[in-house]
């Protein structure tokens, strides 16, 4: 008789703690914050920016030393559905890499430490255009998958400057063309939504501005040099 008694209580207990933890009926938030056709925020962040390097010839690879960046920026953000928001993110974005070279690249010609190194930096004006895809809203957080396409123009490239390596100036293109995935959560609290979302960016075109000489020690070697990096953001709206 006691073992049953303490198995009804126990089964009684659990019965009421499941219920508890995972059918009780939570405070909902915002609850009619995503209705409007249109909604703004800002966003602050964090990235890290790489170069995806083709060459001409099997050499030993470029290291890239990726610095952490800072980024900044604004939202609009368009419903289209439940599930569906297109999004502009308008945004700075500061960076900078430090590219080493292998001896091997001036086999021939005299070097110094310094010829080894180049500091890359950027600052972009990044315009990105975004489908956002939610899941359904669950007490007071949604799921979502983002991705489209932006464009960027590098305000530090110095395409138009006459001196290349030679001088000791490593040059990139001013525009540039992304495509961009990444993932998130929507967090809907008492006063704002807080939103963090991981994004890694892809360029589509070369970014690499050849220097006058064509056996150039530098950029010689490569085929194609593309931007690749991830964004970790944090969006109020």
């Amino acid at each position: 008789m006691k073992n049953i008694l303490i198995a009804i209580i126990f089964i009684f207990t659990f019965h009421s703690v499941n219920a508890q933890l995972f059918t009780k009926e939570k405070i909902t938030n915002n609850e009619n914050f995503d209705k409007p056709l249109l909604s703004w925020g800002y966003y602050l962040g964090f990235s890290s920016y790489d170069f995806n390097f083709d060459y001409n010839e099997d050499l030993k690879d470029i290291h890239v030393k990726r610095n952490v960046g800072f980024n900044v920026g604004l939202i609009s953000n368009l419903r289209i559905n439940e599930f569906l928001d297109l999004r502009f993110e308008p945004g700075l974005n500061i960076t900078s890499r430090d590219l080493y070279y292998d001896e091997s690249y001036f086999d021939g010609t005299s070097f110094s430490s310094s010829d080894l190194i180049r500091e890359v930096k950027s600052t972009y004006i990044h315009l990105p255009l975004l489908l956002k895809f939610s899941t359904k809203r669950l007490n007071n957080f949604k799921p979502f998958i983002v991705g489209g396409f932006s464009t960027a123009l590098n305000l530090s490239s110095n395409e138009k400057n006459p001196d290349d390596n030679a001088n000791g100036q490593f040059r990139t293109k001013s525009n540039m063309f992304f495509y961009e995935l990444g993932f998130g959560i929507d967090f809907y609290l008492y006063w704002f939504k807080f939103t963090p979302t991981i994004r890694g960016v892809f360029a589509i075109n070369d970014e690499l501005i050849r220097d006058e000489d064509l056996n150039s020690p530098w950029t010689g070697n490569i085929y194609t040099m593309k931007t690749r990096g991830v964004f970790i953001n944090f969006t109020f709206q």
